[in-house]
């Protein structure tokens, strides 16, 4: 069997393992049924509101797509839970390991597992098949590398009262460094550096910006050269802002990430970002200490996490009023909302799964979960599960349900064959015991 770590399930333990180190199906159910979305279900419903629009698949489709800027959406937390999911699991594994093995073999885990799921994030980014700088550094996997060492390594020297100061300590401290860090006044768009070039009446540089791509992954760009120009020549600073473009995160990413960034001068998975990511961590870790607690009854550990979840999110809300709820800066009220509606989830799942032990539903779910991280690679690097469907139902399959059944039927038909794929790659895998770690 293959292991690499970090997203995976908790290590199976032994049949005479106590209860409190008894495996959460709950926890690998959830993870799949979050994985669900990201590798095919999303353009099913996509699909259908394209056959028929009304209020309910408009209002689906539109909860299937990320929030521009400040907002939340429900594909806002696919992210944010994986990482929570990652905490939880960390109550799990890693208390086990260094009861077993010690500390130091723990921290030596966490490191190799980090390392290698930074690789595998620069492999799924395109590796080195681009020259310098055409190469992105940080991104989803990345993060998870990231957050999983910083949070890994807090829970083995922390215990939970200490680990819930330091989360606090750090949403607290991100929200003071983006409030009163001044930044210049300037928007790290292409169409803010365009209106500051009006501003400074350099039309060369109007229409440069005019017409730009992402010119951070062009060696030697002269966009990127007009850009920095325009930057460092800006006087004026601000504070506070917590604009797209316009805040400290983006601020640094501009100046200090190398590489590609993926929104042209700035990365969702930047820099300063990534400090409030632990802080998501190390939420889903006190979770998990109080999934491991047998003092308390399973139905009150589950309304616990579902009355502590709505509380953060009408905290995170309330927060948000004055910082803004942004994925993109993954601002401490977006962590509150996140890990709010992440907590409701993991509560929900753990009472119907294994307080009343209502399994049969989610199986798909936890084949997913059983190998969240190997399907994500297979459907965005290896093949992806809807070109393999038009295989089989594209084509003059795909033009016969359009033009007999109606328009858009034959999408819908390749959507149902990538889901049906994709469920057999999983069962077939968990069938075989056959489980990629990282």
């Amino acid at each position: 069997m293959t292991t690499i770590a970090a997203l995976a399930p908790v290590d199976a333990p032994p049949k005479t393992a106590s209860a409190k180190d008894q495996r959460l199906v709950s926890l690998d159910a959830l993870r799949g049924f979050d994985m669900f979305w990201i590798v095919g279900a999303e353009s099913l419903i996509h699909v259908l509101n394209q056959l028929s629009q009304n209020g309910v698949t408009r209002f689906l489709s539109n909860q299937l797509k990320h929030a521009d800027w400040d907002g939340f959406h429900f594909y806002d937390l696919i992210f944010p839970l994986f990482v929570f999911m990652m905490g939880v699991s960390m109550a799990f594994s890693l208390t086990k390991i260094i009861a077993q093995e010690g500390r130091a073999k723990a921290i030596k885990r966490i490191i190799r597992r980090s390392i290698l799921l930074y690789i595998a994030g620069i492999f799924y980014n395109g590796g080195f098949s681009s020259p310098w700088p055409d190469i992105r550094l940080m991104g989803v996997l990345n993060r998870f590398a990231i957050t999983y060492l910083v949070g890994g390594i807090l829970f083995c020297f922390f215990k939970p009262r200490a680990l819930a100061a330091i989360c606090v300590g750090i949403l607290a401290g991100y929200w003071a460094l983006m409030t009163f860090i001044p930044v210049r006044d300037i928007t790290l768009t292409n169409r803010g550096f365009e209106q500051r070039a009006q501003k400074i009446g350099d039309e060369k540089a109007v229409e440069m910006f005019r017409d730009a791509g992402n010119p951070s992954g062009e060696k030697n760009s002269p966009v990127w050269v007009k850009a920095q120009e325009l930057y460092y020549g800006t006087t004026e600073r601000v504070t506070g802002k917590y604009d797209k473009g316009r805040n400290l995160a983006n601020d640094i990413d501009f100046q200090y990430l190398p590489g590609k960034k993926y929104d042209s001068y700035m990365d969702p998975e930047g820099i300063l970002s990534s400090i409030p990511a632990v802080a998501t961590c190390l939420l889903g870790a006190l979770v998990g200490f109080l999934l491991r607690n047998q003092k308390i009854p399973g139905l009150r550990k589950g309304l616990i996490l579902i009355g502590c979840g709505a509380v953060a999110v009408a905290l995170g809300w309330l927060w948000g009023l004055q910082f803004p709820v942004v994925k993109k800066i993954w601002s401490s009220s977006f962590v509150l909302v996140a890990g709010g509606y992440s907590a409701i989830l993991m509560g929900a799942f753990y009472l119907i799964v294994d307080v009343w032990q209502m399994r049969a539903w989610c199986q798909p779910f936890v084949w997913i979960g059983m190998n969240s991280i190997t399907i994500y690679l297979t459907a965005h690097v290896i093949v992806s599960f809807r070109r393999l469907a038009e295989r089989f139902v594209g084509g003059d399959v795909k033009m016969f349900f359009d033009r007999h059944v109606t328009q858009g039927m034959g999408d819908m038909v390749v959507a149902i064959v990538s889901l049906l794929l994709m469920f057999w790659f999983v069962r077939f895998l968990y069938q075989k015991k056959i489980f990629l770690r990282l």
